[in-house]
């Protein structure tokens, strides 16, 4: 698939089949994130891989879901919930420009995970002291973010921005999402 296209169709999904994310595609994300730039090369994102279903739903319970939607929307049901996610961690003593760094990987990441088939979620409405000590995190290295990976139920479209200009996404009846984009010639300028 061209790479504009992987992007056109990777969007955010919120609910999954309860069927593993096979190590092949773990495997690929891992290498996509070791491919990924990294300011000065230092190399500081450090993925920690979540499996085992009690221990997803652990991690469930301390991440929020689609906070532009009520609950009952956006939060996936307990036959919903993502079956993989990944904490995105930041290995504060290699220094370097490292939110940057974890922006480029989580790209990488998500969009290697969706030539398999496998949506994401990414998060940073998280509670970080608690999946800190859930997960034993030593000091040097802080929670970025965390990202629920499986294979989405439903469909994630996007959209041209609405008459008015309404970024807010929506559903459908069939709880189907819908993305609004600005037109590609609104976002550049130029400076010749």
């Amino acid at each position: 698939m061209a790479v504009l296209d992987l992007m056109t169709t990777r969007r955010t999904y919120r609910r999954f089949a309860q069927k593993p994310v096979p190590q092949a595609v773990i495997d690929s994300i891992a290498a996509a994130v070791r491919l990924s730039s990294s300011a000065r090369n230092a190399q500081p994102i450090r993925l920690l891989a979540v499996r085992k279903p009690e221990t997803v739903r652990q991690v469930n319970a301390l991440v929020k879901w689609a906070g532009a939607l009520p609950p009952e929307l956006g939060t996936p049901k307990p036959d919903e919930l993502p079956t993989l996610f990944i904490a995105v961690l930041q290995d504060t003593s290699l220094g370097g420009e490292q939110n940057t760094d974890a922006g480029i990987a989580l790209a990488n990441m998500t969009l290697a995970a969706w030539e398999s088939g496998v949506g994401s979620c990414i998060m940073q409405a998280i509670n970080r002291p608690a999946l800190t000590e859930l997960f034993g995190l030593p000091e040097h290295l802080h929670l970025h973010s965390m990202v629920a990976f499986g294979y989405p139920t439903h469909k994630s479209t996007v959209v041209p921005l609405p008459e008015g200009g309404s970024v807010k996404y929506y559903l459908d009846e069939n709880r189907d999402y819908f993305v609004p984009k600005r037109p590609a010639g609104e976002l550049i300028s130029y400076f010749d």
